[in-house]
């Protein structure tokens, strides 16, 4: 594709309209509450190691139980949004998410903690299923990356705010009352979801040429694809396998980095907030970078193959300085190679999510993301028992950084192996 025709497109985009960023809002917004949830207990593991006796063995087993609740969910949810659609899946999700993360505040053993956590991972587990599904129904293929990315890039700024607010809120109210308060205030979300969100098709703000810039691609079949289908076809384990190998990395970042940083560079539950909140701006640059880098490519001619991979494999490039993370004394240094890292997952991730809708019809996405889900969770429930061996056995943590630098270079070796084209398969 010419410049010429480049800008042909863009300009077609423009005038079909621009309720479906509006979804997109509401999807980032989401996804920042989802992760302000999800890193509360990051940011808080000095304060409650502190308070309940916590060894690096229990605060994994918190971990551990998360991550087998976001197996079982994601999968579930993967399923429950194929059949009930992505307004009424995220709502049923986002309840149950938010009565679990109240109930942290009434956790005192490490069992009450799991608990909690547990209720939190089913719950939570909904947030993307939903959310591609939400992008698959509102996005043509040529935008799914960018606006994925752009959803996406919530993790980031989740993670941003949680060691901004998180230590003002247990300073002022106790660490109890910051679950609590965090909590409630997430309801309004569910309101404007509630509110907002319809199929293109059903909701009055969409014109006429928006609705046919969003339903450009040929249509699919809408008849439900069971699982059993599914698990057979080895394009699901390309996403599932690539999700196994670098979901663990990032849960390690988000549940690890705060007690990294304070026993590393001796940081507090105060001070230790620019640094993450460093690291995840680089996050931030790198989700919505990895989804226009590939959909650049897509535009200017080049396969969704050699997009979407071209894209990963710079990714996995980038991490591999988080080798010698370990032995950075430079606390900024040390920040930007991590942020480097984090950013490049956040990139990577953002092209993968893309693949159940590059690969499948539309009736299939929310399976194959649960399927991928779970499987990627597991590999987080083993790196949660894995980081709790390593760090309470030889309390170091460059066994860890040596697992992250080199899961990406997996991840798409895999993907590549068992999608050599990325070409469309029709399950029967």
């Amino acid at each position: 594709m010419t410049s010429i025709e480049a800008d042909g497109v863009a300009r077609a985009a423009a005038r079909a309209g621009r309720y479906r960023w509006v979804i997109v809002g509401l999807l980032f917004a989401a996804t920042v509450i989802n992760y302000i949830d999800r890193q509360m207990i990051g940011v808080l593991k000095p304060t409650l190691s502190a308070e309940l006796g916590w060894t690096e063995t229990d605060f994994a087993n918190v971990i551990f139980w998360f991550q087998a609740a976001y197996a079982i969910g994601y999968i579930g949810f993967g399923r429950i949004v194929d059949v009930v659609g992505a307004r009424m899946g995220y709502a049923v999700a986002f309840v149950i998410w938010q009565v679990a993360h109240i109930a942290h505040g009434g956790a005192y053993s490490v069992t009450q903690f799991a608990m909690a956590r547990f209720g939190l991972g089913i719950g939570e587990a909904g947030n993307f299923p939903a959310g591609i599904k939400a992008v698959t129904e509102w996005f043509p293929a040529k935008e799914r990356a960018f606006a994925i990315g752009v959803f996406n890039a919530g993790a980031n700024v989740g993670a941003i705010i949680t060691p901004l607010l998180v230590p003002w809120l247990t300073i002022a109210y106790g660490w109890r009352m910051a679950f609590v308060i965090t909590g409630l205030a997430s309801f309004v979300w569910l309101i404007a979801w509630w509110l907002m969100y319809r199929r293109p098709r059903e909701h009055s703000r969409v014109s006429t040429q928006e609705l046919d810039w969003i339903e450009q691609d040929p249509a699919d079949p809408v008849v439900a694809i069971p699982w059993k289908t599914l698990i057979r076809i080895k394009e699901t384990w390309a996403y599932a396998l690539g999700k196994f190998f670098i979901d663990p990395i990032w849960w390690f970042f988000l549940f690890w980095l705060p007690g990294y940083l304070g026993t590393r560079y001796g940081l507090d539950l105060l001070s230790f907030g620019p640094p993450l909140v460093a690291i995840y701006l680089l996050s931030d640059v790198g989700s919505i970078a990895g989804g226009w880098m590939s959909s650049r490519l897509m535009k200017a001619g080049r396969s969704v193959n050699f997009a979407r991979k071209a894209t990963m494999l710079a990714c996995a490039v980038a991490v591999v300085p988080i080798f010698f993370a370990q032995n950075i004394d430079n606390l900024w240094l040390a920040v930007l190679v991590i942020g480097i890292a984090t950013a490049a997952h956040q990139a990577f991730s953002a092209n993968l999510y893309t693949l159940p809708s590059d690969l499948f019809p539309r009736a299939a996405v929310g399976s194959v993301v649960g399927i991928g889900g779970t499987v990627g969770a597991i590999g987080g429930m083993m790196m949660a028992k894995y980081a709790g061996f390593i760090l309470d056995s030889f309390g170091t943590y460059t066994p860890l950084f040596a697992v992250a630098g080199s899961a990406y270079f997996l991840a798409l070796l895999a993907v590549h192996l068992l999608s050599p084209k990325l070409e469309r398969v029709e399950p029967r």
